[in-house]
């Protein structure tokens, strides 16, 4: 692990010269936020972002997604034949991605790489993908990732943690990957910060004035919290718009479509969210979630409390805020955690009896 500094002129010049052996996504402007993109060659990054509405989960779990391909034509040799989409998995780096965004993915993954099954198309993706991070000096009013694990100069799924240091950048290497990026890039200029990214990070986390606790939901019996009093008082106001899970870096929930335009078809798959009334209804027209109240207990029960029962991970939550900025009626992971956490035995021995 070494670190490095970038003056503008080099971090410019570095930008293009990777822009020829990788993709490069990065957070550009667009009106009164930001948001991921494909940069455009000559396009630099916009590194004075505070956080981007939505996440950049994307860049690994596309929003759609084609799968396979196939032709009805009974004429064609490969009728009705399934054939894997094309894809493009050539090198990519991910520029200013948050630290919390970073851990998001790692999170994501234990979904996708399983021991009994792997999803190819996504780790194909995060195979092929470098992750360059941002730290967060400023954090918002609504950031709690020091609660979740994380932090502002949190280093988990970063292969370079980068700092703003003045006009330039300070660059921590953590990895391999990291270093064969600065080295493409030019990036070579080691030095001996003085402990700068270390005071750094805990004047950023100083900034944090977010916190929730999580330390009893791991104890809290798992019925007694499903069945708990505070869900219809949780769930009044929610009206099922999908927000908070499109938004979220951690959620990936998804359905498989079957799309046909003439004898061509294609096999696809595209983000989907429990918040939607039809996302469990079964073929015999029986939905096990057919309430409100029973989606957003769902939700938050996943997040909190499955999640942690299930990988022994912290929470499938990584202290972003952005639920808590973008929900219409005001509903707050931060409150629901702190219901959760705060259940007591009388109540689940009650809710039990």
């Amino acid at each position: 692990m070494k670190v490095i500094n970038i003056d503008q002129k080099k971090w410019t010049k570095g930008i293009e010269t990777l822009g020829g052996t990788y993709k490069l996504i990065g957070p550009v402007a667009e009106k009164d936020f930001h948001t991921f993109k494909t940069l455009g060659q000559g396009q630099l990054p916009d590194l004075s972002f505070t956080n981007t509405r939505l996440s950049p989960k994307d860049v690994v779990f596309p929003q759609s997604e084609d799968m396979f391909v196939y032709t009805l034509d009974p004429t064609e040799e490969d009728c009705n034949i399934l054939k894997e989409a094309p894809k493009d998995y050539s090198p990519r780096v991910i520029l200013g991605i948050r630290p919390c965004d970073a851990r998001a993915v790692q999170l994501v993954k234990l979904n996708f790489d399983t021991e009994q099954y792997k999803d190819p198309y996504w780790l194909r993706l995060f195979e092929a993908t470098t992750f360059v991070g941002l730290a967060c000096d400023e954090p918002c009013a609504t950031c709690f990732c020091t609660s979740t694990g994380c932090g502002p100069y949190g280093e988990e799924g970063l292969d370079i943690l980068l700092a703003k240091d003045g006009d330039g950048l300070r660059a921590k290497v953590l990895t391999s990957k990291g270093q064969e990026l600065a080295d493409a890039a030019g990036w070579t200029d080691t030095a001996d910060d003085g402990g700068a990214f270390d005071k750094a990070r805990q004047a950023a986390e100083a900034r944090i004035v977010s916190k929730v606790k999580t330390d009893r939901l791991g104890e809290l019996d798992t019925l007694a919290l499903h069945g708990a009093d505070f869900w219809e008082d949780v769930s009044f106001a929610c009206i099922n718009c999908g927000t908070c899970t499109y938004l979220c870096p951690t959620c990936w929930c998804f359905d498989i479509q079957d799309e046909v335009h003439g004898k061509k078809g294609k096999r696809m798959r595209n983000w989907d969210s429990c918040m939607f009334p039809i996302f469990t209804v079964h073929t015999t027209g029986h939905n096990p979630r057919g309430t409100k109240l029973q989606r957003v207990r769902q939700r938050f029960m996943h997040k909190l409390k499955y999640f942690l029962d299930k990988y022994d991970q912290g929470i499938m939550c990584v202290g972003c805020g952005r639920c808590v900025q973008q929900c219409p009626v005001n509903i707050d992971i931060r409150r629901v955690c702190d219901l959760m956490n705060s259940y007591s035995s009388e109540n689940a021995c009650a809710v039990q009896g």
